[in-house]
């Protein structure tokens, strides 16, 4: 019987150590032989199926006790406990999109309005670079409010391209705006970008080429009112702020695993191990999204930070921080982390903005998701 380590296993298995050592405790997944005197865990081949069957249920959000017992369960028993299990998580679902509706019904009259009636002068710098990768896929553009970076995924190499030169449009804005309705808007002409520029090289209807086509991209863009800052993110690129010196993430990465991870549902030490970590669920592609929009009230020294996954996935969350808290000019932030991405192989495309607002005024009230 083949033996590996604990180490060895998780790599094959999609599970990390410390899952591994919670679902021994548990009696998910016993290791093969311990050592009696290291204490070493050792896994067999044939326990590669059984554990992958666990890492695919808590892929879906499975609680732990509730694999305990579908892993007991025949085979043969094992489809209907799946069905009835997903058919709660549905019932669920319709729960709390019916409490979402009244919620935001009573919301309704508490709509936020940004300023965009100063003029700012804003101090930005930018990296971006091709990486390890064959094709640069990444993509980036910035104004006088707004700045954009995106991911591209597929075929189509210039769809990232097109996505943020679609989105300029928030970058020319004047008066009392509802920040949502901007940025759905500028995301919905970065879809309507993706769309025709695939119609138009296809020569097909739009559903057809949406059928065939692999290709889209992340977004995240940032657009600064005179006192707020409005935020839109599709994907798994980032947009953070330093503040007090500290580093603070603005948005959440759109992928199955991270939703698992947000609610409990997944620790992210499996989630930092699953193999299916990056694959999004949410994407600026062929078909309509909505985006996630926050707003955030401006404090003075700010700095805002955009960068896709071949920045953030690449270096580990401490370094990334050390290097964007630095107290230094933004063009020598974003070469310090042109830098590092290098030193560490620079395995993916990759795309930074380091944006500082200036003469922001600070009077207005708070900010918050939307």
């Amino acid at each position: 019987m083949e033996r590996m380590s604990i180490g060895e296993f998780a790599r094959v298995s999609g599970l990390s150590p410390k899952a591994l050592r919670l679902y021994d405790a548990m009696g998910l997944l016993r290791p093969a032989a311990v050592d009696e005197f290291t204490g070493y865990r050792y896994y067999g081949g044939h326990q590669l199926d059984g554990a992958r069957l666990v890492a695919r249920l808590r892929l879906i959000g499975m609680p732990l006790d509730r694999i305990r017992v579908f892993v007991e369960l025949p085979v043969e028993a094992r489809q209907a406990e799946l069905l009835s299990y997903w058919r709660q998580v549905e019932a669920d679902h319709v729960s709390k999109r019916e409490e979402v509706t009244v919620l935001a019904d009573e919301l309704r009259g508490t709509e936020n309005r940004m300023l965009f009636d100063q003029t700012l002068t804003p101090t930005v710098a930018t990296g971006i670079g091709i990486g390890q990768r064959d094709r640069q896929l990444d993509a980036l553009t910035t104004g006088s409010r707004l700045f954009a970076v995106a991911d591209g995924f597929g075929s189509d190499t210039e769809l990232s391209a097109r996505v943020v030169a679609a989105v300029r449009t928030a970058d020319d804005v004047h008066g009392a705006v509802d920040p949502v309705e901007l940025l759905d808007s500028a995301v919905g002409a970065a879809v309507r970008a993706a769309v025709s520029a695939a119609v138009s090289a296809a020569g097909r209807e739009a559903d057809a080429v949406a059928r065939r086509d692999d290709s889209g991209c992340t977004l995240s863009m940032l657009v600064l009112g005179d006192t707020q800052a409005a935020i839109a993110h599709v994907g798994d690129s980032r947009v953070y702020v330093i503040r007090d010196g500290r580093l603070q993430r603005l948005t959440r990465d759109h992928s199955l695993v991270q939703s698992l991870v947000d609610e409990g549902r997944l620790t992210p030490e499996e989630a930092r191990a699953h193999e299916q970590r990056p694959l999004l669920n949410r994407a600026i592609a062929s078909k309509a999204v909505a985006p996630d929009v926050s707003i955030v009230a401006m404090k003075p020294a700010d700095r805002f930070v955009l960068c896709t996954d071949g920045v953030h996935a690449v270096l580990p969350a401490t370094t990334l921080a050390d290097l964007l808290t630095e107290s230094r000019p933004a063009v020598e932030v974003v070469e310090s982390v042109r830098a590092a991405v290098l030193a560490a192989g620079a395995p993916d495309n990759y795309a930074l903005i380091v944006v500082d607002p200036s003469d922001v005024d600070t009077g207005s009230g708070e900010g918050g998701a939307v």
